[in-house]
């Protein structure tokens, strides 16, 4: 339901209107809800002076709820009292009347509604065609709609013009000048990945931070992440229990004035892009916020951040990660992993392999070994074997590649933990 609620703030937000007397009277008023109207219950005990006046009184009193005198709320609406907040993201609706006051008939009558920011002059009349004549006691009615863009100062010109009987074209245009508020505090986090096979993965978890910085509560309907052609997105903001999912949030998903809530994102490279690993790196694009709320009495909101950027970590020229690797291996006994090896340049590499012993972990096989040309984006997988002489958590070391055209050399250390155990020690010792 909307009604038509004219404050008196609207008055003292017109800035100009012409010293003319004129023959037609132009009314702006914004469309708005109503509230629900609040009352102060006033109690006390049967013991005292008044005894049950008080509880008669709120039983009489239209405005409260029958059996449940003492509730703040009660069931009557009230009409706005004046101009209220306009936040941004809201839809904005005005009811412009023109009423002919004089006696005469008036013609070629032109309404138009322009509604100007600090950005850009948007019209918002619904036809620009002319009225052709308004009798006396007559008017012209419109109802313009926008939704709001844009924070800051706003400003609403309505004007009018038209030709007398006598044949002379008058013309006047009023101001309405109002604010457009930021509804929501928004903050973005990104966290790379961590892996068991490799030090960074191509996974992104994004971490939305939101802040109700208005004065009354917002119901959060949808807040998801609209993620760009590059990456796949997956939602963790929800428990599964069983076929049904249910919000981390709850049921009701309320958030109070001032109140902060963060929600969570994975975001991961499509395969196609993946692959190519010259694509993924510097800055890029993750995708935008797309946030919907209700207030009041139902009342929409909507805001679509812009498009989140992430600097993506660099690898260098040569990036080696583990495609396999056990978690846990037999005290001196050989193991096997597989190395992957991806050129991030731009030009091709001729690489050679160099294993290094460390304290703990030695390397099988031959060192030196040449793994041959590697165009750029380009991947290649190793298997390689070794063992450790330590028992605990080991680190897996010493690993060289050693491009021959440049010679220049790639160290790898600390790419990964394997738990080594002693397969001869009973489970009771």
């Amino acid at each position: 339901m909307q009604v038509k609620g004219q404050s008196s703030a609207a008055d003292k937000m017109e800035v100009s209107q012409a010293k003319q007397e004129h023959l037609l009277a132009l009314k702006v008023m914004r469309l708005t809800k109503p509230t629900l109207f609040t009352n102060m219950p006033v109690t006390c005990e049967d013991r005292d002076l008044p005894g049950d006046l008080f509880v008669r009184l709120m039983k009489d009193d239209p405005s409260t709820v029958k059996g449940a005198e003492t509730l703040i709320l009660g069931e009557m609406l009230t009409l706005p009292q004046n101009f209220g907040n306009i936040f941004l993201g809201e839809t904005f609706s005005s009811y412009i009347s023109v009423h002919n006051d004089s006696n005469q008939v008036v013609r070629d009558i032109l309404v138009k509604a322009d509604l100007q920011t600090s950005s850009q002059r948007l019209n918002l009349s619904a036809s620009n065609s002319a009225v052709s004549e308004l009798k006396p006691e007559c008017c012209i009615d419109d109802v313009i709609h926008h939704e709001v863009k844009e924070i800051g100062t706003h400003i609403l010109v309505c004007a009018v013009s038209y030709t007398t009987q006598t044949g002379e074209k008058l013309y006047f245009r009023k101001f309405f000048k109002f604010q457009v508020l930021k509804p929501l505090d928004v903050k973005t986090k990104f966290y790379n990945a961590e892996s068991d096979l490799s030090s960074v993965t191509d996974e992104v978890f994004l971490e939305a931070q939101l802040q109700n910085i208005t004065t009354s509560p917002m119901f959060m309907e949808k807040v998801s992440l609209e993620p760009s052609m590059m990456y796949n997105v997956t939602e963790l903001n929800n428990v599964s229990a069983g076929i049904d999912s249910e919000s981390t949030f709850g049921r009701m998903s309320y958030l109070q004035p001032l109140d902060t809530r963060q929600y969570l994102y994975c975001l991961k490279p499509k395969p196609e892009f993946a692959e190519k690993a010259g694509v993924i790196k510097g800055v890029t694009v993750i995708g935008k916020l797309d946030i919907v709320w209700k207030t009041n009495l139902g009342e929409r909101g909507r805001l679509q951040t812009s498009q989140l950027q992430r600097m993506a970590p660099g690898y260098g020229d040569v990036r080696l990660s583990l495609e396999m690797i056990p978690d846990t291996v037999s005290l001196e006994e050989p193991f096997d992993i597989t190395c992957k090896i991806t050129n991030c340049s731009e030009r091709t590499m001729d690489l050679e392999l160099e294993m290094c012993n460390t304290r703990s972990v030695h390397w099988c096989g031959v060192s030196g070994r040449q793994l041959g040309k590697l165009s750029p984006s380009a991947s290649l997988s190793i298997p390689l074997t070794l063992l450790s002489s330590v028992q605990g958590l080991q680190s897996i070391s010493g690993l060289r590649l050693t491009d021959s055209f440049l010679k220049r050399t790639y160290e790898y250390d600390d790419i990964a933990q394997v738990c080594v155990v002693c397969p001869y020690t009973s489970p009771e010792s």
